[in-house]
Parts: C-alpha cells; structure tokens; sequence
C-alpha cells in the first residue's frame, strides 16, 4: 500500500469515527454513549478506536492534533512581504473555504458541541493549545518572542474571529458565506473594531 493511500484510508477511518460520534451523541446525548457504540457505529474495533481518538469526547469534537502545526505551516508559507496580520487572515480565510466544503458535518458538529458544557470546555482548551503553536509561528515571522504581547494577541485574536464566524453561520443556517463571513470579522479587526454605525 502506498503512504499516500495509507494516509488516505486513515484519514477515513478518523472521519468515519467522528461522524459516527456526532451522530450518536445527536440522537441519544453524551453521557449515553460509548467508545464501543461509536466503533461499532464506525464499523472498527474499540481498539482501532482508540488509535484515532483517546477517548469518546475527542471522537466527538473530531479535532486532529496536527490541525494547529498545520495552520502555522500555512503561515509560514505566505509571502514574506504580508505583515503577520494579512498573512493569518489568507490563512483563515483559506480555512473557512475548506470547511465551507463540509456544511453537513459543521451544523452537526457545532449543534451537539454547543449543547454540551463539557465538549464546549474540551475544545476552548483545544484552542488555547493550538493558539500558542500559531503565536509561535507569528513570532517567527515577526522577530518576536513567542511569549511577546503581539503574537500571543494576533494568535487568540484570530480563534476568536473564527469562531465568530461560525457562529454567525449558524445563525444564518448556514446559508451565508463562511470565508465571507471570516473575511468580515478581520476586517472590522483590522480597522480597530469601530462602532457600527446604528
């Protein structure tokens, strides 16, 4: 089997446990679910399970764990002349295209997330995580430390913006433009958040 193949059919077998997941968690609610029942959902053993996800609730949240080295690859791949705030904003928008892509899989996603304190605890710590691996790539681009004011600040700026976003897509049932919506957010960002006008 070719790595590329391999990496695909892992890919797969990871999304098909966290559909499962979802779908479960949407029909009977989280604490009345299983890792056995999401991997026979999946159609995997609990042992395949747990070399995807650690426990049910990361099955549920489906975040990979390469997501944020991800991201800060991207931003060190922009042009070098973008200051440190157009280049993370190319990235985010260019995120929310992909994950305009999957419309279905965010309105289950966000709806059993955001119906959970635990989960919606679970991933605002995910997303501290992955905000100091993309401060750290910002700090690089600009010649700062990591713990410096600027890119600690753009890195979480940049989380909330997205998650904005998504809100404001579910607002719209998901009919609006994501990587619009995402564009929107960084636009107000940039001009210094003015009032809007009433």
């Amino acid at each position: 089997m070719t790595s590329g193949l391999r990496e695909r059919k892992k890919a797969a077998t990871r999304r098909a446990l966290h559909v499962a997941a979802l779908e479960l968690v949407a029909a009977r609610g989280l604490d009345a679910v299983s890792v056995d029942d999401i991997a026979t959902a999946a159609d995997v053993s609990p042992r395949t399970f747990f070399n995807y996800f650690p426990g049910k609730d990361d099955a549920v949240l489906g975040l990979d764990p390469d997501e944020a080295d991800a991201v800060a690859r991207a931003l060190a791949a922009r042009p070098v002349d973008e200051s440190p705030l157009d280049a993370l904003r190319a990235v985010a928008h260019d995120q929310a295209h992909d994950m305009a892509l999957e419309t279905d899989l965010w309105t289950l996603r966000m709806q059993v997330i955001d119906a959970s304190p635990a989960l919606l605890a679970r991933l605002a710590a995910a997303f501290g995580r992955g905000e100091q691996s993309v401060a750290a790539a910002l700090a690089a681009r600009c010649g700062a430390g990591p713990h410096d004011l600027y890119p600690r600040l753009l890195a979480g700026v940049s989380g909330v913006a997205v998650r904005t976003a998504l809100h404001r897509w579910l607002a719209t049932d998901f009919t609006a433009s994501l990587p619009d919506l995402v564009d929107e957010a960084w636009a107000s960002l940039a001009a210094g958040l003015p009032v809007p006008p009433s």
